[in-house]
């Protein structure tokens, strides 16, 4: 008897875990203040260690934005809460919430987004869904470069591994939290390759969750239909930069931008903070709404197993915001019944702890089950087989039969020219006069029929190249695997 009541008390007593903070600029320092005393009023057992990031650290030379140091504590505490930064007007200074989600493996970003009717003015009454969104590669692994006078270019990386770690993040997220549907969004008709990728990887891991319906929307009518019907909508997951957009647009929908919170998850560590940013003009004024940095610690309470201080205090905002108790941001005449600051509406949310709205719907976080997150495993290697080459040329004139005529002189070994394209358009063989090109070519060569092509001929053709002053800025193999074709076509083909 002594014994189950001993184990009764350990198990409500919680563990102390520490958290690094970074208070950030502008209107950080009084959101972040706001923020810990909410939670540390409702009963969040966090010790804080906390570190400088952002403007001071950018302007003392810095260019991330970061110390060594700090980057020591993110990764011992592993639980990291962040308050909007500044970043630097001018070039040379990178961007703090990129370098940090990639360098710690902040592989996912979850913005719920919930409207407040009739409390926060919105549209959409009943929205009620989730943005789990890609947090390290596609676009935003920033790997760009001026090729040719006329034409930059930008490399959109998908890889398997970080398809299956987001999408099924995304199911277990709906597992977890009761969702009934989970939608990818991608634009797979243009990229046949790397959104064509994510929506492979989709199906696949939708066939372990039959529990949980699933479909495919196209990112363009897709994004018009969430922002028409987002009641259509539960759980959405996407590539980076779509994730990107679409949970700021979803954000907005539903109130305003102000009152949203994001977590950011790894396999080690995560981070968790509001999506807005620093809003310098309403620094030190008491004005600025906490809400949005209070969603992510709501968020990394029910992350590091507090769940039971997350309900009571995401339901003691819920009673606030529907006592009409609003900051300036969300403020209007006939629906709010007391505009307060910063300070002000912190209070009011600490005499509201306990409580729960009787409008808007309560939350109940106690029954939630832990995400079950297994590490990536490595698929078999396919067979890989070369089967050609991409040359891109910078080259000045506009006739592409002129071009053709130039470039086909590269050829021998029974490897020959197959295809000219412009910005991915063929333009030769049998290419319009209409067609605007510009100074990169991209000049395909494949062998002829019964002939194979090496790496050896890859040489001989830039030997060629060199030797006639044609300019090849870059080159892409052309591989099939398993039999598969592993590349583009020129559009037109």
């Amino acid at each position: 008897m002594i014994f189950s009541v001993l184990q009764q008390q350990i198990k409500k007593r919680k563990v102390m875990k520490k958290i690094t903070v970074a208070k950030g600029d502008g209107i950080g320092p009084e959101i972040m203040d706001a923020t810990l005393e909410i939670i540390m009023t409702a009963g969040a057992k966090i010790e804080i260690e906390e570190i400088e990031v952002g403007e001071k650290v950018y302007l003392a030379g810095n260019t991330s934005g970061i110390a060594q140091e700090s980057w020591d504590t993110i990764r011992r505490n592993k639980i990291f809460l962040k308050a909007p930064i500044t970043t630097p007007q001018g070039g040379g200074y990178k961007s703090l919430n990129v370098t940090t989600r990639k360098f710690l493996g902040l592989y996912s970003n979850v913005r719920p987004c919930m409207s407040l009717h009739p409390f926060v003015s919105t549209k959409h009454p009943v929205m009620d869904i989730v943005i789990v969104r890609e947090n390290e590669e596609d676009l935003y692994a920033g790997i760009e470069h001026q090729q040719t006078d006329e034409v930059v270019q930008c490399l959109k990386l998908i890889s398997r591994p970080g398809c299956e770690k987001i999408v099924r993040y995304a199911f277990e997220y709906a597992k977890q939290q009761n969702r009934k549907k989970v939608t990818c969004f991608t634009k797979d008709n243009i990229m046949k390759q790397t959104d064509g990728l994510f929506h492979q990887v989709f199906d696949e891991i939708a066939k372990e969750y039959p529990e949980i319906e699933n479909e495919h929307w196209i990112i363009d009518i897709g994004a018009a239909k969430m922002a028409d019907t987002p009641e259509a909508f539960d759980v959405i997951v996407m590539p980076n930069l779509y994730g990107d957009v679409l949970s700021d647009v979803a954000a907005q929908i539903t109130g305003s931008v102000g009152l949203a919170g994001s977590a950011n998850i790894g396999e080690e560590c995560s981070m968790f903070e509001a999506i807005h940013g620093s809003a310098p003009r309403r620094a030190g004024q008491n004005v600025a709404n906490p809400s949005g940095l209070l969603q992510g610690a709501i968020m990394m309470l029910n992350h590091i197993g507090q769940t039971d201080v997350a309900e009571k205090v995401q339901n003691a905002w819920l009673k606030t915001l529907e006592d009409g108790t609003h900051t300036y941001d969300i403020y209007k005449e006939g629906i709010s019944k007391q505009k307060v600051g910063t300070k002000e509406f912190a209070k009011a949310i600490i005499d509201n702890l306990g409580n729960k709205p009787s409008v808007l719907k309560p939350v109940s976080y106690a029954n939630n089950s832990a995400l079950n997150l297994p590490k990536y495993q490595r698929k078999s290697t396919a067979k890989k087989e070369l089967v050609g080459v991409d040359l891109f040329v910078h080259w000045g004139g506009s006739d592409p039969n002129e071009l053709a005529e130039i470039i086909k002189s590269l050829e021998g070994n029974g490897i020959e020219l197959t295809m000219i394209t412009n910005r991915g358009i063929k333009v030769w063989p049998e290419g319009f006069k209409e067609t605007f090109c510009t100074d990169h070519w991209r000049c395909r060569f494949k062998p002829s029929e019964g002939m194979q092509i090496n790496k050896s001929n890859i040489v001989d053709l830039l030997t060629s190249a060199i030797n006639q002053n044609i300019d090849i800025i870059k080159t892409e193999n052309l591989y099939t695997f398993d039999g598969r074709s592993a590349y583009s076509l020129g559009q037109g083909q």
